[in-house]
């Protein structure tokens, strides 16, 4: 009986997890949650970059975990950062010191969604900071996505539903963070007038 109780539960965890989506791996550990959102609030990790916080949508948990297994590049790229004015630097390609980190500088423009491919990353995680004007971003549910190429160099692309994906805007005072588990469209079309973006893009190595 206990056996059929336990499968019960853990069918229904999946249809409700189906019927909600996924878009993000999910923490179950209540101590690590609360342990992970403690240290954000204390804020050492921002290394002296003080202009934007992570948005809502950021996984704190494995922003803290990833943290914890590889401080050395988090701490030099908020260092990086904090340094430097990101509205007046030269676009382009920028390697950090003594890291093997590159920091992109993109003065670009949203477009429609349906011009934008959606993207995961298995060995990487995406920093994107957008410094002037506004991008959306959209992540895809896991549930209802399907893989549509094969996977190379380290990036992924699917079919999703539109309708069941998530629209967040991204200004000068938040950044987003997008692990492997966070299945993402970037530089998409928002209703505003003005659609060119600056945006400083890391990708930092992911630590299983």
């Amino acid at each position: 009986m206990k056996k059929i109780i336990t499968l019960m539960v853990l069918l229904l965890g999946f249809v409700a997890a189906g019927a909600q989506g996924v878009y993000t791996k999910e923490i179950t550990d209540s101590k690590l949650l609360k342990t992970s959102n403690k240290w954000l609030r204390k804020g050492a990790w921002r290394n002296g970059f003080m202009q934007a916080s992570p948005h809502s949508s950021v996984n704190i948990a494995e922003f803290y975990s990833q943290y914890r297994k590889n401080q050395s590049q988090w701490d030099a790229m908020f260092q990086w950062l904090a340094a430097h004015d990101l509205l007046t630097i030269e676009k382009g390609k920028h390697p950090i010191e003594g890291t093997s980190l590159v920091v992109s500088v993109e003065d670009s423009k949203n477009q429609p969604l349906e011009k934008r491919k959606s993207e995961s990353h298995y060995k990487h995680i995406d920093f994107q900071y957008v410094v002037k004007g506004t991008e959306r971003f959209g992540i895809i549910d896991h549930v209802t996505s399907r893989p549509n190429t094969e996977y190379r160099p380290d990036v992924m692309h699917y079919d999703y539903d539109a309708t069941l994906a998530r629209f967040y805007d991204s200004t000068p005072d938040s950044f987003f963070i997008f692990f492997p588990d966070d299945w993402h469209i970037a530089k998409i079309e928002n209703e505003g007038t003005e659609q060119t973006i600056r945006v400083i893009v890391v990708k930092l190595d992911y630590v299983e």
